[in-house]
């Protein structure tokens, strides 16, 4: 398992998921996976998103709620990112840049 980098906490208190969801309430989603699921394809754009906007959410195929919260956590894995908070379908998904202060989280 790779450890995070720096940059992205581990883990967020309750407080800081909770500031992390009302930001992302008006997002809509910029990854969407398709019936292949979790792909390279997918894997780098999410990094891409998550690098140019640190918040993003993403949508997976409707099915199995396990099989979609695999494939939400194996995607935190690959892109280094927290899960914040995943609702149906959706989750959202939160990587700090420190270069690009666009998201400050209050302390835990």
């Amino acid at each position: 398992m790779e450890k995070p980098p720096a940059a992205a906490p581990a883990g967020l208190s309750e407080r800081q998921r909770r500031h992390l969801r009302g930001l992302a309430h008006a997002l809509k989603p910029v990854v969407r996976m398709g019936d292949a699921g979790l792909t390279a394809g997918v894997a780098l754009e999410a990094e891409r998103a998550l690098h140019d906007h640190e918040l993003i959410k993403v949508k997976a195929p409707g099915g199995d709620r396990a099989a979609r919260d695999a494939l939400f956590a194996t995607l935190a894995l690959k892109t280094r990112s927290v899960l914040v908070h995943r609702i149906g379908n959706v989750a959202v998904f939160y990587r700090a840049r420190p270069d690009l202060s666009g998201i400050v989280i209050p302390d835990p």
